[in-house]
């Protein structure tokens, strides 16, 4: 194992442990009448985020910034199967949902879901096939292209007919990122993204409700009530907020009007309570965070750990705007929430994980 050369990037960690820590302080507000109507306990959705997300989330940040990233590598083959084992598991009688979407496994009490480990675990694998042989698989039809695509589809579409689109479309978005940041020539970027583009806008059209959705985005009064209904909360929580916000704990949309308070519409709930000024710090950190990632991939030493970590910066940076930008009313609403912020267990730990790997290749710098 090599000897890490440098410190650790220091405002890489400092930037994520603000986020952590903000999320909880913001989810505690976000979450607490929602937790004493239906639990009885205003406590019960930060106990939970503390007890399952940061607890394991802490666990993987530690153990990836101080464990050597390139053991990672023979692991990849394992983890991107069991991976692809939970994803189909989700759709036995292990598996549960909502809304019509199965995306949870039910194991010991507990809660998961495969598709937030998909991200780092596809990456993982991704990163490890490309740099054991960087120069044919990144100018090589038979022996790049086409290998890309079908493990890349693969897991796509395990994710997809969960239904998770936008889950799928971070991950394909990032791995094309990783793919063209390690050398993939510029037409086999061009033939991918037709291809992405190609196959989202076919999602879309052949799925009711998010035509819907689309057509809600571009007309807001057209179902004021149905479709139209959580943007247009969300757009009166961040406008109530004004320039400094109403005060903590002082929300009125998270109180049975605004839907998903604790998930994908946390960001209403910065807004409202803590103004554009709020929006404006969480949106910075996002800015920095993602500056130190693709920072810290420009001099990693080694071509693993570069991949590792512009698909993670990818990811985190991606799902940040997606969510902001929906909340905001700049994209239509698309269900991911807001990492390190948003409830959930498994998002929790899983960005945490990721950023402790990330930290981890920090330390083997070039230059």
């Amino acid at each position: 194992m090599p000897r890490a050369r440098t410190a650790p990037d220091y405002v890489f960690i400092a930037i994520v442990g603000l986020l952590t820590i903000f999320g909880l302080v913001i989810l505690a507000s976000a979450s607490s009448d929602l937790a004493k109507t239906r639990f009885g306990d205003s406590y019960y959705y930060l106990t939970h985020q503390l007890l399952y997300g940061l607890s394991f989330g802490i666990a993987g940040f530690v153990a990836g910034s101080l464990i050597y990233h390139g053991r990672l590598e023979r692991l990849a083959m394992i983890l991107l199967a069991l991976n692809v084992v939970a994803l189909i598991l989700v759709f036995t009688p292990l598996g549960f949902g909502a809304k019509g979407a199965s995306r949870w496994l039910s194991l010991g009490g507990a809660s998961i879901q495969p598709g937030e480990f998909a991200k780092l675990t596809f990456i993982v694998y991704l990163a490890a096939w490309i740099s054991r042989k960087s120069a044919s698989r990144t100018k090589s039809v038979a022996e790049g292209l086409i290998p890309f695509l079908l493990m890349t589809g693969v897991t796509l579409f395990l994710i997809l007919i969960q239904p998770a689109m936008t889950t799928a479309l971070i991950l394909g978005v990032a791995a094309v990122a990783t793919y063209f940041a390690s050398g993939a020539r510029i037409s086999f970027i061009a033939i991918i993204l037709l291809a992405g583009i190609l196959g989202a806008t076919l999602l879309v059209y052949l799925a009711p409700y998010r035509f819907e959705r689309v057509l809600s985005f571009f007309n807001p009064e057209r179902d004021v009530l149905g479709e139209s209904y959580h943007q247009n909360q969300a757009l009166i929580a961040m406008g109530s907020g004004g320039a400094t916000g109403v005060g903590y704990g002082k929300s009125t949309t998270k109180l049975n009007y605004l839907p998903e308070p604790i998930g994908d519409s946390i960001f209403a709930v910065i807004g409202e309570e803590l103004g554009f000024v709020g929006t404006t710090v969480v949106i910075l950190c996002f800015g920095v965070l993602v500056w130190r990632g693709f920072v810290i991939a420009h001099h990693a030493a080694y071509t693993f750990g570069k991949a590792l970590t512009i698909g993670f910066t990818t990811i985190i940076g991606l799902q940040a705007f997606i969510n902001m930008a929906a909340i905001s009313g700049l994209i239509p609403l698309t269900g991911v929430p807001l990492p390190f912020v948003s409830y959930g267990g498994t998002a929790l730990a899983t960005f945490l994980t990721m950023s402790g790997i990330i930290v981890n290749v920090s330390r083997y710098r070039n230059g």
